[in-house]
């Protein structure tokens, strides 16, 4: 063989030795890096798993502290028309602890007397004055401010009833003598009052309020669209934002509050929404748990409380 065919060969096998040189050294650096990612990812399980359990321990604590728990229906106590397991031993290991309880819900297709009818069905007993609901609240604000004013109002005619009830001068028809709009959670929209309510916000500037932000409330086999998604429809046509009177707005904190007599530290509000329930208890300056029985997951809430249910909830109080 010739000189030049050795020669290449050597010069092959000296490449080839260099080439898997490196292959290795490159083989072992990702196996290091993949280590390294592996060792941080268990050391990142391990804090969050620290922070949980010293999250649920101060809950325990926490909880005991409290005389006012302000709850959430939707989502939190019940689904629908099915009362959720626990909600019910939640209740009574409240009042056996000495506390006191309050529903906060941004329900406003139903009137309180709707709801203590509901409870009642579930075997738990309860009044009017318990129930604070956004409709309830938005009636009052209306009566406030809007009390000699004509109002074009989109709601269930449960709702509408309430209203007059109160002295409310309302109407569901647009026109030149309307003053405010108020839009609520309605069960029984159609397609004209959404048409009364577009023609009235694109013809003058009236002021437009709703009860609650709510995008979908929690029922029985999944989530159906609630008053935010009912404004949002009428917004992507008239090119205006409602002012929400419900939660996460604190005003109707404030006002249980204020009837109760009982503290910012001695109240815990108990929800199944971020955008809701837990913003409303950080605006208000109080304690707030959300419960994983309704629309947000534990993983959208880590540096906060939390509880599987109201059932698992009451096992802290021992």
């Amino acid at each position: 063989m010739s000189k030049s065919f050795y020669n290449n060969a050597r010069a092959y096998l000296k490449n080839h030795s260099r080439n898997l040189h490196f292959s290795n050294t490159l083989q072992c650096q990702m196996q290091k890096s993949v280590d390294s990612a592996m060792t941080i990812k268990s050391n990142i399980v391990k804090k969050e798993e620290r922070n949980i359990n010293n999250m649920q321990n101060n809950l325990a604590s926490m909880i005991k502290e409290k005389k006012l728990f302000l709850l959430d229906i939707d989502g939190t106590v019940a689904l629908g028309s099915e009362l959720l397991p626990g909600a019910a031993d939640f209740l009574q290991t409240v009042k056996e602890n000495g506390g006191i309880f309050r529903f906060l819900t941004n329900n406003s297709s139903k009137a309180a007397s709707d709801y203590v009818e509901q409870f009642h069905d579930w075997g738990i007993e309860t009044t009017e004055e318990e129930f604070i609901t956004a409709g309830t609240y938005a009636r009052d604000f209306m009566k406030k401010y809007y009390g000699n004013e004509k109002i074009l109002v989109a709601a269930t005619e449960t709702y509408c009833s309430e209203l007059r009830k109160a002295g409310l001068n309302i109407t569901d028809q647009a026109g030149d003598d309307v003053d405010c709009v108020l839009c609520a959670y309605d069960t029984e929209l159609t397609y004209e009052k959404l048409v009364q309510v577009c023609k009235q916000l694109t013809e003058t500037k009236v002021p437009w309020f709703a009860t609650n932000p709510d995008l979908r409330c929690p029922i029985d086999f999944g989530m159906i669209p609630d008053c935010g998604s009912i404004c949002r429809m009428i917004t992507a046509s008239v090119g205006r934002e409602p002012e929400y009177i419900g939660k996460p707005a604190p005003g109707m904190v404030y006002a249980c509050l204020e009837e109760t007599g009982c503290t910012p530290k001695q109240t815990l509000l108990i929800g199944d929404r971020i955008y809701t329930d837990m913003e409303c208890g950080k605006r208000a300056g109080i304690d707030s748990c959300l419960v994983l029985t309704g629309e947000a997951s534990a993983e959208e809430w880590k540096n906060g409380f939390r509880c599987q249910s109201l059932g698992k909830l009451a096992g802290y109080f021992s």
